[in-house]
């Protein structure tokens, strides 16, 4: 500009209500997963048992949900396929709502509501073990597919928080995150899918 270099513009300083914002989400998604306590630590572990043994059994872990639980089915689907700590043998998982082709597909021609439990008629069996993850726990997507997973003799767990009573009921399992709100709930979620990936790792990999 005129053979001068532009100056660059240098951000302001965060204002002290954005740094006390930051320090509050930081206390409340501590808190969130501190307050889960011994009895779903348990839950947590029981989940990663039904894995283990799924795995033994030759079976796979299918998992779903939407918008932000997608996104942890898929982090978790990962972890399995790939590795979480250990240099293993890949674990067989898959992520329902990746492909876009079906989920387009079934959701023109069908419903979206069938979107998951369309994927698990076809795919899941009874050494499976399937993953429904709903922050609210009221899903229509996610609630027809852990019943499809079920109705095919599958085991079922459910990933949810405070006010997912929908959820608890249609599943073997449920682990719950202790929060009402849908940001706390998805950091405890993606923490419980670490620890599960941890143990599962440890029990079949020693």
């Amino acid at each position: 500009m005129n053979g001068r270099r532009a100056r660059r513009r240098r951000a302001a300083p965060p204002g002290r209500n954005e740094v006390e914002l930051v320090l509050a989400a930081l206390q409340e998604s501590a808190r969130a997963k501190i307050d889960l306590g011994p009895e779903e630590a348990g839950r947590i572990a029981l989940a990663a048992r039904f894995m283990v043994e799924c795995f033994r059994r030759g079976g796979k872990v299918i998992l779903f949900g939407n918008g932000g639980s997608a996104a942890d089915a898929q982090h978790i689907a990962a972890e399995l396929v790939g590795k979480f700590g250990k240099e293993r043998a890949a674990l067989p998982a898959l992520a329902l709502n990746v492909n876009t082709s079906v989920l387009t597909s079934i959701s023109n021609d069908m419903e979206y509501g069938a979107v998951f439990s369309r994927q698990v008629e076809a795919l899941a069996g009874a050494d499976d073990v399937v993953v429904g993850i709903s922050t609210s726990g009221r899903s229509p997507s996610i609630l027809e597919g852990v019943r499809a997973a079920r109705q095919k003799g599958a085991r079922t767990i459910g990933m949810t928080g405070l006010a997912g009573e929908p959820l608890r009921k249609a599943v073997d399992l449920c682990l719950t995150a202790p929060s009402h709100k849908t940001p706390r709930i998805q950091e405890v979620h993606i923490t419980m899918g670490h620890i599960i990936c941890e143990l599962v790792e440890q029990g079949l990999f020693g």
